[in-house]
């Protein structure tokens, strides 16, 4: 019995790529794995940082429409303790 030598050698590296072809397939399914487990986390926290700015910027509507509401209220303000202090009269509180 000859033994050829090339088909024999040819046959192993048809069999060890293919043994490397299953292993190569394993580690990207890990990391397709592992890609989704840190999707997941990134998401939760997006959504907690998410939730804080809503909070903030609820905060700040109310600051603005005080502000705002200060900005027309400031000139009757203003004029009402003038005409008190010219009149000479006590200042309301």
């Amino acid at each position: 019995m000859s033994m050829n030598v090339e088909a024999e050698i040819r046959d192993l590296k048809r069999r060890v790529g293919e043994i490397e072809g299953s292993f190569g397939f394993l580690q990207i399914k890990t990391v397709h794995r592992d890609l989704l487990a840190f999707q997941a986390k990134t998401e939760q926290r997006f959504d907690r940082v998410d939730g804080r700015f809503d909070k903030i910027d609820g905060r700040l509507d109310h600051l603005d429409r005080g502000l705002r509401g200060l900005r027309s209220d400031m000139p009757k303000i203003v004029g009402d303790t003038m005409r008190d202090v010219m009149n000479g009269r006590p200042r309301k509180k």
